[in-house]
């Protein structure tokens, strides 16, 4: 049975007590554990620095790139430990990551870059089935199928950078600050389509977003990350409620009422999470 059989199920990603360490003596992450299911979006706010983006590489096999390594917990897919793979490996998997930034291939044509997206999968006919997948979901990248990438606005790089992440036919999808640097119409359209296509693909996406309104706003679970540690997790919309993330991560008192980042800066109350 091929590793892509193994994975025709939607399955869970459990990450449980991870640490990770950087040139073998930087702890950054500290006993982190996350659940991330199918046909839902899973959030991880924080602050930079956190330790969120490291998550997401653990995850997706490229901290040895950087010289950094899980040393102590699991990450699973399903009953599959996948903490230690390299990252193709996880890919073929069905883990995968859109990074920070966008980074398409830039020389190539919009639908060059989706079938370097689909080198995972083993046949043209499978290929060509998954550039019209993504083209049904970004109708945008239809009109730019033969547009040099690097001519694309901002919000249709985003967009060819989740359509070539959906090549290989993810179970699970790793989002790095989507909306980073995009006007606030195109951040909601691009959120629109990622929540279609968890319910209709049964996809899990795991979001790392500075955005923690718009975040909290489409995800159905939330952890919120300090230092490198978990320290707040629970439904979005009890997280929404949550004093705490009000003024911390959404700028609002308990009145309701938003204040300026000189205002919030200032809050003297102790994070209850933190005491």
């Amino acid at each position: 049975m091929t590793v892509r059989a193994l994975c025709c199920e939607a399955q869970m990603l459990t990450i449980n007590n991870i640490e990770v360490v950087y040139d073998r003596v930087i702890l950054v992450l500290k006993g982190v554990s996350i659940d991330t299911r199918a046909g839902s979006i899973t959030t991880l706010l924080g602050a930079n620095g956190a330790g969120k983006t490291t998550t997401l590489k653990a995850i997706s096999g490229v901290l040895r790139s950087e010289r950094g390594e899980v040393t102590n917990g699991t990450i699973r897919l399903g009953e599959r430990r996948i903490d230690g793979m390299r990252a193709h490996e996880v890919t073929e998997l069905g883990v995968v990551q859109v990074f920070e930034g966008r980074r398409v291939f830039e020389h190539l044509t919009t639908e060059e870059n989706l079938v370097a997206g689909g080198h995972v999968l083993n046949s043209a006919q499978s290929v060509k089935k998954g550039i019209e997948m993504v083209y049904s979901y970004f109708p945008h990248l239809r009109e730019r199928r033969h547009q040099q990438s690097g001519y694309l606005s901002g919000g249709e790089q985003q967009m060819l950078a989740i359509g070539r992440a959906l090549m290989s036919k993810p179970q699970v999808m790793l989002l790095d600050e989507p909306s980073l640097g995009l006007a606030p119409r195109l951040v909601e359209e691009i959120f629109r389509i990622v929540g279609r296509l968890v319910k209709e693909e049964n996809l899990a996406v795991l979001l790392v977003e500075q955005n923690a309104a718009m975040a909290l706003a489409v995800a159905d679970h939330g952890y919120v990350m300090e230092n490198g540690r978990i320290v707040l997790e629970g439904p979005a919309d009890k997280l929404r409620g949550n004093a705490d993330i009000k003024v911390f991560y959404l700028g609002l008192y308990e009145s309701g009422v938003r204040k300026s980042y000189h205002d919030t800066k200032h809050y003297k109350r102790r994070k209850r999470w933190l005491s």
